[in-house]
């Protein structure tokens, strides 16, 4: 199937799957005689593999290493475990040091006082998701 047909079915655009071989997470796919790429079912199930753990948020080094795990039979369960248990504390760890900056952030807008204004409460009111 070419990138297209690829990209529909394993959920994965084509401009990623053009970046996902350009950094290496995935190897390229074979060539045809005209220059298109070639998928096959493996490849693209190699995309749905990315994909999803792109949405549980795991960072592009450890979908590599969970990717060489995959396809590694000798692996060792825990070794996945301590991967996912690792990731899991880099994305906390960062979503503590967004709320921080952002805490701080409107510390610093809000002056304090007597006054009834308060940038803190204004930004709370008005922020959505």
């Amino acid at each position: 199937m070419n990138i297209g047909q690829a990209a529909k079915a394993s959920g994965v655009s084509q401009r990623m799957i053009r970046h996902y071989e350009a950094i290496g997470l995935m190897p390229k796919a074979a060539g045809r005689d005209s220059g298109y790429r070639d998928y096959d079912e493996r490849e693209v199930h190699m995309l749905r593999f990315i994909r999803r753990a792109r949405d549980l948020d795991f960072p592009v080094p450890q979908i590599s290493e969970l990717l060489g795990l995959w396809h590694d039979g000798d692996r060792a369960s825990g070794d996945v475990n301590a991967l996912a248990r690792a990731a899991e504390m880099e994305r906390k760890g960062r979503q503590l040091r967004v709320m921080r900056e952002s805490v701080e952030e409107l510390a610093r807008r809000c002056a304090g006082g007597e006054r009834p204004d308060c940038p803190t409460l204004d930004d709370l009111a008005t922020s959505s998701f």
